[in-house]
């Protein structure tokens, strides 16, 4: 935990932040009045790793919000961190926006603080500049892609050399930027993050204003960091293995009609091991990974607890639309820089790895960076009494995450610009979700794209055209077969040419690379 006395001081430091273009309000919400909206957002968290969408791991909030609002099925993010959080901040495809400078766009922030909302952030921003230069009130957070969640900093007295990678990271509180920062004792990321967004609701919470808060955790990204009690909670459970664990989550996921039955759990990835195959050491090893990933994802759901509670305390959790997802799928990437020091302390830098990803992303296939379904399908949890009637709802319904800032402006009365701070900005691409929210069916996207280093793919209604590298294009009928196990491009040729020209146009439209020769821009400090 923060001390106290300096987190005080902080939170009472004066709202930062920079005078916008003023935005003309349209004054526009389904319940009556503007409603506050938390944003939460996970990093790196498979597709089925939360309780309300079959996995094992204890998340008794999420799976409340869930209970009272609606599961999206079919919702998509950007495959990649920073290209998924340009779009959620802009509505605006990340290639065609600048998936690190947001040049052509306006944030949820600078459109939300001009039509009356109080705009504050904390955690993970993963883009350039800061978040108070881009139209937030507040922010404490990691500028920054990833860190140690123990000490992002330089080593404190009596403690280990803390495992880390491209140090040192780019942390900032308001409008001051550190590199490093060093943080008080007993400190942890997700802890922290909600400490700070906890002492804004207490700072801002009962001043008349709707608010926004956005809180994107760095849990359950690496370095595989997590208390020893919440460790404990999970060891030995995975002893099972990720061949079981998959089979599991799939049969969970089909009771709760997450997942249509015809739909058939994908075989393990092939560059995974079978359980049975490892010495016992090795699974004890990969078991301890797995409970380090699972209480990661168990403290966060803890965290988001203690915002659910001061909202309530507040008096505002009727009006308040609370939207939950991840940013990408399960990351299979091997970044085990401390092989000999287990996941979990400070001085550790261990990496969960492709074979629990590969559960993690039950029953899709591949992972974070890909462009099937294992690298872009994403849970989204909306919750929101005052409209959300019909608790539990499941919605099968497309999005994409370029709908969530469509979404904000259009429950918070804001509008859209066409020009900002002397600049021209795209087109909004993306579209509310309001309908679904309200029990509707809404007009959807005729065709939603993505494209992150050489994956590439479309989607238009049930068809999905996708490619990874060099090879032919890969087309699946989602309807019949979401896991992607069928590739029907040779029955279908003249539908493989039409989603591969709907494709380029995009492309071109959005200037995004083929990945062959080109990829997106990345911040420096990734």
């Amino acid at each position: 935990m923060i001390d106290r006395r300096r987190f005080l001081r902080l939170v009472a430091g004066g709202a930062a932040g920079f005078a916008g273009a003023s935005l003309p309000g349209r004054a526009r919400a389904a319940s009556g009045s503007r409603p506050n909206i938390l944003l939460v957002m996970a990093d790196d968290m498979g597709y089925s790793d939360i309780g309300c969408y079959g996995g094992e791991i204890q998340t008794p909030h999420l799976d409340r919000l869930a209970k009272g609002g609606i599961r999206f099925t079919q919702f998509y993010n950007n495959a990649k961190c920073g290209p998924t959080r340009a779009s959620l901040l802009t509505g605006l495809y990340s290639q065609a926006v600048g998936s690190s400078n947001l040049a052509k766009g306006v944030t949820l922030g600078e459109a939300l603080r001009p039509a009356g909302y109080r705009t504050l952030m904390t955690g993970k921003w993963h883009q350039a500049s800061i978040p108070c230069k881009r139209g937030f009130d507040r922010y404490f957070g990691l500028a920054d892609g990833c860190c140690n969640f123990w000490n992002p900093g330089p080593r404190r007295p009596g403690e280990p050399e803390p495992g880390r990678k491209n140090f040192p990271r780019r942390w900032a509180i308001d409008l001051k930027e550190f590199r490093p920062w060093t943080p008080p004792a007993k400190f942890y990321t997700t802890d922290a993050f909600t400490d700070y967004a906890l002492g804004y609701l207490d700072q801002y919470g009962r001043e008349g204003k709707p608010w926004l808060l956005y809180v994107a955790y760095t849990a359950p990204h690496y370095p595989l960091h997590a208390w020893p009690d919440d460790i404990a909670r999970y060891r030995g459970k995975y002893m099972k293995g990720w061949d079981a664990l998959r089979q599991e989550r799939y049969r969970r996921m089909v009771r709760m009609k997450l997942i249509d039955p015809s739909w058939k759990l994908s075989p393990r990835d092939p560059r995974s091991k079978g359980w049975d195959s490892l010495s016992d050491d090795q699974k004890r090893e990969m078991d301890l990974k797995m409970a380090v990933y699972a209480a990661m994802i168990d403290r966060m759901d803890r965290n988001i607890g203690r915002l659910l509670a001061k909202i309530k305390a507040l008096g505002q959790e009727e009006n308040t639309l609370v939207l939950f997802l991840a940013d990408n799928g399960g990351c299979a990437e091997n970044v085990n820089k401390t092989p000999k020091i287990p996941a979990g302390p400070v001085e550790s830098y261990r990496t969960v790895d492709l074979p629990w990803a590969n559960a993690s992303n039950t029953p899709f296939r591949k992972f974070k960076r890909y462009d099937h379904e294992g690298g872009i399908a994403t849970p989204l949890v909306a919750y929101w009494p005052a409209v959300i009637k019909k608790g539990g709802a499941i919605t099968h319904q497309v999005g994409h995450i370029i709908d969530l800032m469509a979404t904000c402006i259009d429950v918070g009365g804001a509008q859209y610009p066409k020009e900002f701070g002397g600049r021209t900005i795209l087109p909004l691409e993306g579209k509310s979700l309001l309908p679904i929210l309200e029990g509707k069916t809404r007009e959807g996207h005729d065709a939603i794209f993505w494209q992150f280093s050489s994956a590439r793919a479309v989607r238009q209604g049930k068809w999905k055209l996708v490619v990874d590298g060099k090879g032919p294009w890969e087309l699946y009928d989602l309807e019949a077969d979401r896991t992607e196990l069928h590739n029907l491009a040779d029955k279908h040729p003249d539908k493989v040419k039409e989603l591969a020209a709907l494709w380029d146009a995009w492309a071109k439209r959005c200037r995004a690379g083929s990945g062959a020769k080109r990829k997106p821009k990345k911040p420096k400090t990734t």
